[in-house]
């Protein structure tokens, strides 16, 4: 992919990005005043490490999932113009699939489908779409963590198209094979799904492979910004599953956190890296 291509994706990315955002602030006008219904019909608290240690210790908010939602669009947008400004002449195969991680937290405005449905009553079917679409964002923006792995360790760059098209077949067949439970969900205003624990484990698998291949790259060839990078990456999605498990106002800000110093990691050592090439 050459230069002004991949700098046409940053910024159809940005594009993106702030139509999420204004769905996002419009969605929220509408459903805020419904919130603490929808949060009460939750059948499950969301889960997550930092969670299970503190759910006897805190009560769930049903306004925190609105916020974390409106956030990861904010932080979607802001990271994506960064990445452009930053990288518009910098010749980094990487960088693609970090900024494809970031527009993917655009798709989080799907969780409001269900405050909404209170407030639209559509029909359930919508509810089941939409939690498609969530998923969809979720794995895709796993897969890109796991290319931009690859493509360090020396994949060739002129087949991104080829690896960006797998990569959404990918996370649209994962999404649409998920089971999904239209009448239950969990206090993130995520619908229930079969299978969770066996998804959580391929998630890690995943990470633990991307996470390990750029240690090899390190290894390889001889620069140790490859470690501070696989660092920022386990941190990156550590941040952003904190982030989207929130479902109280103690967890919000360690995700955002981890999701600010990754984000700095990962571009600052690419960055680096590629500036002399």
């Amino acid at each position: 992919m050459t230069l002004l291509a991949r700098n046409n994706c940053f910024k159809g990315g940005i594009i993106f990005t702030v139509l999420s955002l204004c769905f996002a602030a419009i969605g929220g006008i509408f459903a805020f005043s419904v919130l603490p219904e929808t949060g009460a019909s939750a059948a499950v608290r969301s889960g997550g490490l930092i969670l299970s240690i503190i759910e006897n210790l805190v009560e769930p908010s049903a306004h925190v999932p609105f916020w974390t939602i409106l956030f990861a669009a904010i932080y979607s947008l802001v990271s994506m113009a960064l990445i452009y400004h930053f990288f518009e002449k910098t010749q980094s195969p990487e960088i693609l699939f970090i900024g494809f991680f970031m527009i993917s937290l655009a798709f989080e405005l799907a969780r409001l489908a269900i405050p909404l449905r209170a407030v639209f009553p559509f029909p359930s079917m919508y509810l089941v779409g939409a939690t498609r679409i969530l998923f969809f964002g979720r794995y895709f923006g796993l897969l890109s963590l796991f290319a931009a792995s690859i493509y360090a360790a020396g994949l060739d760059a002129q087949k991104q198209q080829n690896i960006f098209l797998m990569l959404t077949i990918a996370a649209i067949v994962i999404a649409a094979n998920v089971p999904v439970d239209s009448l239950v969900w969990d206090s993130t205003y995520k619908l229930l799904s079969g299978y969770r624990l066996m998804f959580t484990m391929v998630e890690i698998g995943f990470l633990a492979i991307t996470v390990l291949t750029f240690l090899v790259t390190a290894y390889n060839k001889g620069s140790k910004r490859y470690v501070f990078i696989g660092i920022g990456v386990f941190m990156l999605f550590a941040g952003r599953n904190t982030l989207f498990l929130s479902d109280t106002w103690i967890t919000p800000f360690p995700g955002l956190a981890l999701l600010v110093a990754g984000t700095w990691l990962v571009c600052s050592r690419l960055h680096q890296e590629y500036l002399w090439l």
